[in-house]
């Protein structure tokens, strides 16, 4: 680990020498956007091909313009989920190809219209849903897929909001119908989802929400949850020991043989939502035995017990939603509603840490060993910093085998937290 933290620190240096060497843009300092002949760059962090960590790269690109019915948003933050690692990796159904610009989510403010886009103008404070190209210094979206957000509200919040809340906010009301009095089960309660259910549940009156996190996540986050469990514990039996018959939702982001326990914790005209599958992320690159192992542990669903049963399963996926399925209207619908509880303070996001475009590698690998509470940014402006040795979280470009990272509270201490 000595060696690998060399090899990071001296790699995140050159990262940053590279881009000081840069001239700068026309008119202003660091960080802007640069010109080759009449095209004008941007800085990205680029995807040259599936795999580890060494597959990213802040690089250089031509600056996208809008087309008919798009923005061009000047990026100020970025949000960081665990569907980039699965991207990163290659481990989702018919991945894009390679090079690619990752991330889904970002904030900033519109730069310029293409033609036909209404309600916005160049200024304005927004936040956007991006079809990949997330994580650049300028995206070029849909406007439908754009939002203004409170004056009130920092970047870095709008830049944690659209994926987790609306995910969190559609699977609890539109799919589950959350009401007075349910019981909601969440994995992975410390994570972004996971925070955004939790606030969510607590706009309802008696709401009992059961999660499961790492052991070293509880005191941080057990204000938000009505019983909490550790990630690696029998959740089924201490669940049924409070509550007999179960509870009313279950929301599960791990998949493999969680979704079998979760049907079983089903209360009659309960909902077993399935939102991810992290459990197919072990090491930090794609695992054909992980992979078979989840879908080999997954509960083969009879519908004749479902129906005997009176049980409901649902699968949610917001970007399918939305890119692939065409439901930017019902998801501007549930961004207004849950802009309204911002405004009302009743849900907050809740930023883990800021990082450097230079530092997306570091903050994959603390969302890989799952050590974040909340949300992961990456902050456009910030600048870079090189990292201690022992901060290293990166295989070395030798290709040393891979280690399988689980989160533990050691993962947390060598990350350093960054507000």
């Amino acid at each position: 680990m000595a060696k690998e933290g060399v090899e990071k620190a001296e790699e995140t240096e050159q990262m940053i020498e590279k881009d000081a060497g840069k001239e700068p843009a026309e008119g202003g300092g660091g960080g802007g956007s640069h010109r080759l002949g009449d095209a004008q760059e941007m800085r990205a962090v680029v995807l040259a091909g599936f795999g580890g960590l060494n597959k990213l790269r802040v690089t250089r690109k031509a600056m996208p313009e809008p087309q008919d019915g798009e923005l061009k948003i000047r990026v100020k933050a970025c949000g960081l989920n665990f569907i980039d690692l699965m991207v990163r990796q290659g481990n989702i159904d018919n991945p894009p190809k390679t090079p690619l610009v990752p991330g889904f989510e970002c904030s900033g403010i519109v730069e310029m219209l293409g033609d036909s886009v209404k309600g916005y103008e160049i200024g304005d404070r927004v936040m956007a849903f991006v079809n990949y190209n997330a994580w650049a210094e300028v995206v070029c979206t849909p406007v439908e897929f754009v939002y203004k957000i409170p004056d009130n509200m920092s970047f870095s919040e709008a830049a944690a909001f659209p994926m987790n809340f609306v995910t969190a906010y559609t699977m609890l009301f539109e799919v589950a119908n959350l009401q007075e009095g349910m019981s909601v089960l969440v994995h992975s309660a410390g994570g972004g989802v996971g925070q955004a259910v939790a606030q969510l549940c607590s706009t309802i009156p008696n709401v009992t929400v059961f999660g499961t996190a790492s052991t070293f996540k509880h005191e941080a986050i057990k204000d938000s949850v009505t019983h909490l469990f550790d990630r690696n514990a029998d959740y089924v039996q201490e669940v049924k020991r409070i509550s007999a018959e179960g509870v009313d939702i279950v929301l599960d982001c791990l998949c493999g043989d969680n979704t079998g326990k979760g049907l079983s914790l089903l209360k009659p005209l309960g909902t077993y939502i399935l939102y991810g599958s992290s459990n197919m992320v072990t090491g930090e690159t794609k695992s054909f035995f992980s992979f078979a192992k989840s879908w080999w542990q997954v509960e083969k669903v009879n519908p004749i017990k479902l129906y005997e049963e009176n049980k409901v399963i649902a699968g949610f996926s917001l970007l399918n939603l939305l890119f692939k399925q065409g439901r930017a209207g019902l998801i501007r619908g549930v961004v207004d509603k849950l802009l309204g509880l911002y405004n009302q303070k009743k849900i907050k996001p809740v930023v883990d840490s800021l990082w450097a475009l230079e530092e997306v590698k570091e903050a994959m690998q603390r969302i890989h060993d799952r050590g974040n509470i909340g949300k992961l940014i990456l902050d456009v402006e910030k600048t870079p910093t090189p990292l201690m040795a022992n901060d290293s979280t990166e295989t070395s470009e030798a290709g040393e085998e891979e280690e399988d990272h689980e989160g533990d509270s050691e993962n947390k201490e060598r990350m350093p937290f960054i507000q």
